[in-house]
């Protein structure tokens, strides 16, 4: 299936509802929790999730969702998440991809990390504009929501956390630099935390760093001394 007819599966807004519902978990989802969150029966819900997965833009598998194993445990029950593919329509035929890949390639070649975070952090202050810097948590992830990072907010004191105390993380499940950032990884996760230092402020009461794990974006934003 073409990336237009994958798109398009996204037209009846029921299938858009579960597939934005699944999108968002960052986890497996079944048949019954995809149907209770979107308000549907779950005989329609398994026939649009399947429609997805047929489309691409969902992944299949099963696992038993009681959490038992052995006997008395049920069946393995089918679940989704969202696809990794990316999927994209550009009419007329249009190519930035390799564009970035191959600026990005020239910048890191020459060097150039220091002057793209530079202009990074001043795209991320023009894109600011006049107003402060952001006030909280909350209005970071409104901000993120609205750049298509998809944020969402957990506690820290993880391994990734040196400091070992339990602050409010704002993480990312998608990063909109994704395909350039795994061939350029240092170069490309480098700018997309200087261009949110610039969006979001560095001298408000939210900070940007970077914490990289896998399946997410590589930049993390925590309140300033704000613990759960």
């Amino acid at each position: 299936m073409d990336d237009i007819d994958a798109i398009a599966a996204l037209q009846d807004p029921v299938r858009r509802r579960l597939y934005e519902y699944v999108a968002a978990q960052g986890r497996e989802v079944g048949r019954n929790e995809a149907a209770e969150a979107t308000g549907v029966a779950r005989t329609l819900a398994a026939h649009h999730l399947d429609r997805l997965a047929e489309a691409g833009l969902l992944d299949t598998g099963s696992r038993r969702l009681t959490g038992r194993s052995g006997p008395g445990a049920g069946r393995p029950a089918k679940v989704y998440t969202r696809a990794r593919a990316e999927r994209a329509v550009s009419l007329p035929a249009r190519d930035y991809r390799t564009a970035a890949e191959l600026l990005a390639e020239a910048a890191e070649q020459a060097g150039l990390d220091a002057g793209l975070c530079a202009a990074a952090r001043r795209r991320g202050e023009a894109l600011r504009g006049s107003a402060a810097p952001c006030g909280g948590l909350e209005e970071a992830m409104e901000t993120l929501a609205a750049r298509g990072y998809e944020p969402h907010l957990e506690a820290a004191g993880r391994a990734d956390d040196a400091a070992g105390t339990a602050a409010a993380v704002v993480r990312m499940r998608n990063c909109p630099f994704h395909a350039v950032a795994e061939r350029f990884p240092p170069l490309v996760c480098g700018m997309n935390l200087a261009l949110l230092e610039g969006l979001l402020g560095t001298d408000g009461p939210v900070r940007a760093r970077m914490a990289a794990r896998p399946g997410e974006c590589c930049v993390v934003v925590e309140a300033v001394g704000e613990v759960l």
